[in-house]
């Protein structure tokens, strides 16, 4: 009996995976360019048909009107042009899933519901693409900036940013008020990728 509950327990969970892959999800996703947000600066929720980080990029692509290529290689799809811009040399796409690098391409990558996908341009160098900024809120109107390795290890971007309204305000430790406000919030810091926008 035990046994036969254990059987019907796997499979169960095989469907449920297979279905969900089939099904796509639910996920957050945003696609900051060389200078400018090219898609979800406050990283809205898209539907995917599949579920994979390369069908995020597609589900965007869809829905904010922007062009992508991918090209195949041996080892699988590479995307290397979003917008305007080609990989070339040391500069090109990458992504992140909840704020770390996989290690894997894009098509291989399984999402999960209420995953965040963040597609950006790098420049690569010995110690792999740029850092992330992640913007979070600490109380009403004030804010902190964690910077962001491709491990997903993070610290306070001393030194960040914030824009917001036409106005300019550098953190200390990462962190700063910056009184009544109509517009989104992001933060910059230079060598990193922008970070998410909040009210």
């Amino acid at each position: 009996m035990f046994r036969r509950l254990m059987i019907l327990a796997v499979v169960s969970a095989l469907f449920a995976a297979l279905v969900q892959t089939a099904l796509g999800v639910n996920v957050r996703v945003r696609v900051e360019g060389r200078t400018q947000t090219i898609f979800g600066m406050a990283e809205p929720t898209v539907s995917t048909s599949g579920a994979s980080a390369l069908d995020s990029l597609e589900a965007a692509s869809a829905r904010g009107e922007f062009y992508y290529h991918v090209t195949q290689f041996s080892f699988g799809p590479f995307v290397d042009q979003i917008g305007r811009y080609k990989a070339e040399g040391s500069n090109g796409w990458t992504f992140k899933v909840n704020g770390i690098s996989p290690q894997v391409g894009a098509d291989k990558v399984i999402l999960k519901e209420s995953d965040t996908v963040v597609w950006y341009w790098a420049t690569f160098g010995p110690q792999g693409g740029p850092p992330t900024l992640s913007l979070d809120r600490s109380s009403p109107n004030c804010y902190v900036v964690f910077l962001q390795n491709d491990a997903g290890q993070s610290r306070p971007a001393n030194g960040a940013v914030l824009l917001v309204d036409g106005r300019r305000r550098k953190t200390r430790r990462g962190r700063a008020c910056i009184g009544r406000h109509r517009g989104l919030v992001r933060a910059v810091l230079a060598g990193a990728v922008r970070s998410n926008a909040l009210r």
